[in-house]
């Protein structure tokens, strides 16, 4: 029965309610013609949420059509829960990375906790069972109390839920910028282990078979998650609180145990999380992949609330739920499988033949509309993009630095930015050595985890350079690939393919719609260039506060494979006499960079400059020497230039270098030129590294006396430092800012 509360149809319409949902005109006019008629509360609220962009992507699908989706290794590439990777042995990667900013920004614990859960609920819905988390954050500046606060309880959140579940936290990357103030982001990533026959996918096939709720209870939290995650926030964001879900990470621990038993029964069609849009989005687009319909009995629906309504059972986005479709008669195995875990399981409803969702509640039919409208029909716009004012301008500053007071200073002064600074206050809450796989722990350049059983291991990491992308978006997206790639190449593996999240502002502003296409492009060309397809991915829009956009950030998520467990690699240099080499030129690159932020407090000007063959050809003539043992440490050179590389290279050892710069000394130590690193070599293997690296230069040598020194090209002292010094500006910046 339809809730006396609720508004009737002509109601709707004619008080334009839908608006409030998040649905235009022509859009209602649009479900008015798909459905015959004017769609109920219910109904309007199903196409509300399926039709957001954050389910929808209808603002962003002309421009994911961009990307290169296949691969020979790519079992599965975007449309399900997460992106498929072989990686041998009738073994298979499966990882994926999604944003949860919005509610990040509202309630940044649970906010943050929950985008952890949601991530991990996509790797295991494929039959995988996660091994690693990583995520990728961005905060205002430090020195603003509410953003303190955004921060720390979005880091102990993230920590909360994971270390709770038991799985790892090994990586992930921050950044601070006064763009992020009003509206943080939260990028959760997953990375699961899988074999090949245990591969499931989200589709509800075969008419007659029982469709299973399984998992915790149904409550009103979180009902229109998803239209709160596509619209921008504002000063009235706060009474949206009800809009984000609380999360359960020991429920979730059941859940994923109690699935990972199910892949195994044969009495298993399809599984699909109930993420955003909740039971809407994973019955529609369970029915809508299979070719089929789904009927539900929402009376059947486990509530943990009195007195729900069909509308708010639908659109709820309670956590740690899954919806499964299992053969017909075998529906006691499955609820006893679930019970043994402690889990509701309960059969609402069947396959159908007729493609339609319908919902019965109370004895009455409260929905009734095809599934292909809501998952597939969504309507698609190409939205108008125009070149911004300020990109035409930054293209003709001169971004040349010729002065800085003390190189010294200024390196102590790059290694306390918080962006560069030690994570360490942030990764000591994450339980990173959970499950005795974790090769190499966060810190490094990208985290490294053993695959059990096996000589080889997977390398992952979270990048973007969101400062470059708005300078440049082309520019900026090949270099977040890039960079992701370096960091993977610099841990010993050979990159596999990406998962990227892309959070930029409003694309109702041509101006912000160009730096998506234009961003996409960047990265599609990279990808292509690399060798690492996209294999799935988010999309969040209308990161805004009160008409502010965040830069434009493109998270590029990738993970690589190491062949063997001795090619595992690190970033700290290793013993006194081995030899520094410094792998591509240095040119006067300063736009965007952190050096233009210190001195001018913001970046302007051109993004440095890449050249994709250059990147591929060093990448693949560094693995090749890593490989063959002749690297005994690899540091991707990029925040900060090389002089902060050379720095964190030392820490964490009782070790000092001497190193030689050439050129314009500025440059020489703080230019963020792309496509470099930082290399030591045995004195011994110096013929074969240089024989296998040609843009290699020795630059220099690893001391026993802790002390950095560089100096230029004529024997002047440019920099020599304790490297306790360094180390206690670096370690303490965060912790500092924070009291």
């Amino acid at each position: 029965m339809l809730s006396t509360l609720e508004p009737t149809p002509e109601k709707i319409k004619a008080d334009r309610i839908y608006a409030e949902m998040g649905l235009s005109d022509e859009e209602f006019a649009m479900i008015e013609s798909i459905i015959g008629r004017t769609p109920n509360f219910t109904e309007t609220g199903l196409f509300s949420v399926m039709w957001s962009e954050h389910c929808s992507y209808k603002n962003s699908k002309p421009v994911l059509k961009r990307f290169p989706v296949t691969g020979e290794k790519v079992l599965q590439g975007p449309g399900e829960g997460a992106g498929i990777v072989d990686i041998g042995d009738k073994q298979a990667v499966v990882f994926k990375i999604e944003s949860h900013n919005h509610p990040t920004a509202i309630e940044p614990y649970q906010g943050a906790a929950t985008g952890v859960g949601g991530i991990i609920r996509d790797v295991f819905s494929m039959g995988a069972r996660p091994i690693a988390l990583l995520n990728s954050l961005r905060f205002g500046e430090l020195d603003n109390p509410r953003t303190k606060y955004i921060f720390k309880e979005a880091v102990a959140g993230i920590a909360g839920y994971g270390n709770c579940i038991g799985i790892p936290t090994v990586g992930g990357e921050i950044q601070f910028d006064p763009a992020y103030a009003g509206n943080p982001l939260m990028n959760a990533m997953c990375v699961g282990l899988i074999n090949h026959e245990d591969i499931k996918k989200g589709q509800a096939h075969g008419v007659g078979n029982t469709v299973m709720y399984v998992g915790a209870k149904t409550g009103r939290d979180g009902i229109h998650g998803a239209t709160f995650a596509s619209e921008e926030l504002s000063t009235g964001s706060d009474s949206k609180r009800a809009a984000v879900q609380v999360g359960d990470p020991f429920m979730e621990k059941l859940l994923l145990e109690a699935c990972l038993e199910l892949i195994h029964s044969d009495a298993l069609v399809g599984i699909q999380d109930m993420g955003a849009a909740g039971l809407t989005s994973s019955s529609a687009e369970m029915a809508s992949k299979a070719g089929s319909g789904i009927e539900m009995n929402l009376d059947l629906v486990p509530q943990r609330e009195p007195g729900m309504t069909a509308y708010e059972m639908m659109l709820s986005e309670s956590q740690e739920r899954m919806l499964i479709v299992v053969k017909k008669g075998r529906e006691q195995e499955i609820i006893d499988l679930f019970a043994k875990h402690g889990l509701d399981a309960a059969a609402i409803g069947v396959v159908t033949d007729d493609q339609k969702l319908r919902l019965i509640h109370q004895g009455e039919v409260v929905a009734d509309v095809p599934v292909d409208a809501l998952a597939e029909e969504a309507p698609v716009y190409n939205k108008p993009s125009r070149m911004p004012e300020y990109f035409i301008e930054f293209q003709e500053m001169d971004t040349d630095i010729t002065s800085v007071d003390d190189y010294k200073d200024t390196l102590v002064s790059l290694l306390s930015q918080p962006t560069i600074a030690s994570k360490e206050w942030v990764y000591e809450q994450y339980d990173y050595q959970v499950g005795t796989n974790t090769a190499v722990t966060p810190g490094s350049d990208a985290a490294v985890l053993r695959i059990r059983g096996t000589n080889k291991a997977l390398a992952m990491t979270t990048d973007c350079n969101s400062r470059y992308i708005y300078l440049d978006p082309e520019t900026g997206g090949k270099i977040a690939v890039a960079e992701a790639a370096r960091n993977i190449i610099c841990s010993g593996a050979e990159p596999l393919a990406i998962t990227d999240c892309l959070n930029f502002g409003s694309p109702e502003k041509p101006e912000i719609f160009w730096q998506l296409e234009k961003a996409a492009d960047g990265i599609s060309e990279a990808c292509r260039t690399l060798e690492a397809p996209v294999i799935g991915g988010n999309v969040s829009l209308y990161n805004e506060t009160n008409g502010e956009a965040i830069y434009p950030t493109p998270v590029i998520g990738m993970v690589g494979l190491i062949k063997d467990l001795k090619h595992i690699t690190t970033q700290q240099f290793k013993q006194a006499g081995d030899l520094v080499y410094l792998v591509g030129e240095t040119g006067s690159d300063f736009g965007g960079s952190e050096l233009q932020k210190l001195l001018y407090g913001r970046i302007f000007g051109q993004a440095p400059a890449i050249d994709l063959e250059t990147e591929q050809k060093r990448q693949q003539q560094i693995l090749a020497a890593i490989r063959s043992g002749v690297v005994a440490s690899a540091h991707d050179v990029s925040e900060g230039g090389l002089a902060t590389a050379v720095a964190e290279s030392l820490f964490g050892t009782d070790l000092g270098a001497a190193v030689t710069v050439s050129g314009n000394p500025i440059a020489g130590l703080f230019a963020e030129t792309q496509s470099r690193f930082l290399v030591t070599v045995k004195p011994e293997q110096k013929g074969a590294f240089e024989e296998l690296v040609e843009d290699a230069k020795l630059i220099g040598e690893v001391t026993n006396a802790p002390v950095l020194r560089i100096s230029s090209e004529t024997g002047s002292s440019l920099v020599e430092a304790e490297v306790s010094e360094l180390l206690t500006a670096w370690k303490g910046a965060i912790p500092c800012l924070l009291n």
